[in-house]
């Protein structure tokens, strides 16, 4: 699979990253680049191995801690980079009528 110069600017759009036009070529070759690799593991020998339903195969427990609320209070900061917003809250299109 390759992308072409529009998919890389498509790709850019949806993940909202700025992307200047003579950076295109390079991104291009980066993403068919990992397209690749990603091509190149269907060609590995899979048989027999199990699949991994988690990170922890050994079954080892991880520590508990204590739930408890902390922080709050950093409307700004969790709100900086949302592409829309009302008052404190995220924007969002309405889906349901």
């Amino acid at each position: 699979m390759s992308l072409d110069a529009e998919t890389v600017k498509r790709v850019a759009r949806l993940a909202r990253l700025r992307v200047e036009e003579n950076e295109i070529p390079g991104l291009q070759a980066e993403l068919n680049g990992i397209l690749g690799w990603v091509e190149q593991l269907g060609a590995v020998d899979t048989e027999g191995v199990e699949p991994l339903a988690g990170g922890n195969p050994g079954g080892a427990s991880l520590p508990w801690r204590e739930d408890r609320v902390t922080g709050g209070g950093v409307v700004e900061k969790v709100l900086a980079n949302a592409p829309d917003r009302e008052g404190d809250y995220f924007g969002v299109p309405k889906v349901v009528e």
